[in-house]
C-alpha cells in the first residue's frame, strides 16, 4: 500500500515560489513520461486499476506499474501499488505495440496479476490510453522526501506537492505549516493524476479552501 500526502498548488507562481524556498534541500529533478494502457472494454479502469509505463529522463530507465483501489481523503492518498523495472527499449516497443505487454506474462508478476485478478484473457487486446508528462523536483526536507510536481496534460498544467509517508497525518501538518508560513495557497488534492488525465480537464481550484 502506497500512502502519500497530496496537496494542490493554485498556479505556476506558487510552484516557483515553493521551489525557490526549498532550493537548498533539492536532491534531483526527474522528467517523467507516463503512458497508460487498458483493454478495449476497459477491464482495468472499470475496476479502479491503472496499468502504466513510466519513462525517466529520456529513457534512462523505465518502470512498469499497476495501481489499484485508490482512496483519496483530506489530502491523503492510499493505493495498492506494484512496480517492476523494465528495459526502456522493451517499454518503447510496448508503447508502439501495446499487445506486446501481455507477452511479458512469464517474466512479469504485474502482467500475471492483470491476467488473474482482472480477467484479461489471452485474446484480449490492450490499447494505449494516452500519456502526460511530469517534471518532479525532489527535496530532502526535515527527514521527508518532498516531491514538487508540474504535470503537463494536453488540456492544461497542474501543480502539486506530494510526500510518501508512514505517518501521513503528522507529515501533512508539517507540509501545511511550510506552505502557510510562506504565504502559499493550497488545497487538498481530490483526485490522482490518472483520474485527472481520464477526466480530460483540470479540477476546479477552490481558492483559499485551507489557507
Amino acid at each position: 500500500m502506497e500512502v502519500e500526502v497530496k496537496l494542490r498548488l493554485p498556479d505556476s507562481n506558487s510552484h516557483q515560489k515553493l521551489s525557490i524556498i526549498l532550493s537548498s534541500f533539492h536532491t534531483k529533478t526527474l522528467i517523467q513520461e507516463n503512458i497508460f494502457f487498458d483493454t478495449t472494454n476497459s477491464k482495468l479502469s472499470s475496476n479502479f486499476a491503472a496499468l502504466r509505463l513510466r519513462f525517466y529522463n529520456l529513457d534512462s530507465y523505465c518502470i512498469l506499474s499497476l495501481k489499484a483501489k485508490p482512496i483519496m481523503s483530506d489530502g491523503i492518498s492510499r493505493v495498492e501499488e506494484q512496480e517492476e523495472p523494465i528495459d526502456p527499449k522493451i517499454g518503447r516497443m510496448c508503447v508502439a505495440e501495446p499487445g506486446q505487454l501481455l507477452g511479458l506474462l512469464e517474466s512479469s508478476k504485474i502482467i500475471q496479476r492483470v491476467r488473474r485478478e482482472f480477467g484479461v484473457g489471452e485474446n484480449e487486446v490492450l490499447v494505449c490510453l494516452g500519456m502526460f508528462r511530469n517534471v518532479r523536483q525532489v527535496f530532502d526536507w526535515k527527514g521527508l522526501k518532498l516531491e514538487l510536481d508540474e504535470t503537463i496534460y494536453d488540456f492544461g498544467t497542474s501543480y502539486e506537492i506530494e510526500c510518501e509517508s508512514k505517518e501521513p497525518e503528522k507529515d501533512k501538518k508539517l507540509i501545511e505549516g511550510l506552505l502557510k508560513d510562506n504565504g502559499i495557497e493550497f488545497s487538498y488534492s481530490e483526485a490522482n493524476k490518472f483520474a485527472v488525465f481520464r477526466s480530460g480537464k483540470l479540477p476546479r481550484w477552490e481558492k483559499n479552501v485551507l489557507f
